[in-house]
């Protein structure tokens, strides 16, 4: 009998394993994960660098991690059952006070740190006629470590916000984010189940840095605002698959004297009549209703009249913390050119020379700002 049973378990165990092998090369491979709001990994590349610096090895783990059989129904199953055991952290997404998610953040490398920030210092020294401003957004869990479940640890980012700040070139002017958002941390300038602020958020963003630029900012009156969404739930829940929190809400601010603002997608080549795509309201991923989600390079072009205008053109680089302020900003620069240094692979420096850009803006969160290796590229 016991012998029996034995057998009975090796041929369950070796069936499943053979099962869920066949699946993996039998069902199809999605590119993007909706759930997770995420590219997954691609298959990895067999070459002789790969295989020397374990890139193949981890790239492979990652790829079938990824693209494990039905892998979005054991996302849910592994959650909850997190939640019933009464977990507050899962998948490095703590569940808050005040129906808060936060991401957990951990104490940088401040020698990696210290090379992207020479980066930016090398870039401004290589380009000494040039304006620039570094503005370093915390995230809610640097603005709200209160709100974080008893005894979750979390390194303070007002730390890493001031190390940038004392390390970067005097010639670089810097926003740190704790100072202009701090007044405002009583009202609603995060989504507390995304990673980004929300409109309102990015509208203090823009009125600080119309602030140090020396300009009038619209005031909320001069915006008609609208609540385009009452239904998102951020990459934060994505990513914890939390149940039960109510969605937030995503608010459009129209200015009151709106002028046409045309954009141009480089990467595919496209040409938008609106900053806003309305299709991503029905999509997981809501907040690719700003600009249409990420893209390489785009130009934004506005028909201002000569008396709005601040300056004439605008070089933004930035991660996706910039989308939500680019629209304030067109009221104010009738072009502006902005960059996603994660994926654009050119010459920044021959792209400011061909169009004439003698302003940059950098607008990055602090939890990107700190893995950001792509900034290694600004002097390529």
């Amino acid at each position: 009998m016991k012998r029996n049973t034995e057998k009975l378990f090796v041929i369950l165990f070796v069936g499943t394993l053979f099962l869920f092998s066949s699946l993996f090369f039998l069902l199809p491979h999605q590119p993007f994960s909706e759930l997770e709001n995420r590219y997954l990994q691609r298959l990895p590349k067999l070459t002789l660098d790969n295989v020397l610096t374990s890139n193949f090895t981890e790239q492979a783990e990652s790829y079938v991690t990824d693209h494990f059989p039905f892998r979005n129904i054991w996302l849910s199953v592994k959650s909850v059952g997190e939640q019933a055991r009464l977990q507050q952290e899962n998948n490095g997404i703590y569940k808050g006070q005040d129906e808060y998610l936060f991401e957990k953040f951990i104490q940088p490398d401040y020698e990696r740190l210290q090379g992207y920030i020479e980066a930016v210092n090398l870039f401004a020294k290589n380009h000494p006629s040039m304006d620039m401003t570094l503005m370093l957004a915390p995230t809610s869990v640097g603005l709200y470590p209160e709100r974080l479940p008893w005894l979750a640890p979390s390194y303070p980012q007002e730390k890493v916000n001031d190390f940038v700040g004392n390390h970067l070139a005097q010639r670089v002017t810097y926003l740190d984010g704790f100072d202009f958002l701090r007044p405002h941390a009583s009202e609603s300038i995060y989504y507390r189940t995304d990673h980004h602020w929300t409109t309102y958020g990015a509208y203090v963003a823009y009125v600080a840095y119309a602030e140090e630029k020396g300009w009038m900012p619209l005031s909320q009156h001069d915006f008609y605002i609208q609540q385009v969404s009452h239904t998102f739930l951020g990459s934060y829940h994505t990513r914890s698959q939390f149940h039960g929190l109510t969605p937030d809400t995503i608010d459009m601010y129209r200015p009151q004297k709106q002028a046409a603002t045309e954009i141009f997608i480089a990467d595919s080549n496209e040409t938008l009549t609106t900053m806003y795509d309305e299709s991503f309201l029905k999509k997981k991923d809501q907040y690719a209703y700003f600009l249409g989600g990420v893209h390489a390079l785009m130009t934004l072009t506005t028909d201002l009249d000569v008396g709005q205008i601040e300056q004439d053109k605008l070089l933004i680089i930035k991660d996706s913390y910039a989308h939500n302020v680019i629209p304030f900003l067109t009221n104010h620069i009738p072009e502006i050119h902005v960059i996603d240094i994660r994926y654009y692979n050119g010459s920044i420096a021959e792209y400011m020379a061909d169009n004439g850009l003698e302003d940059v803006l950098y607008i990055f969160n602090t939890a990107t700002f700190v893995e950001e290796a792509s900034l290694l590229k600004l002097n390529n």
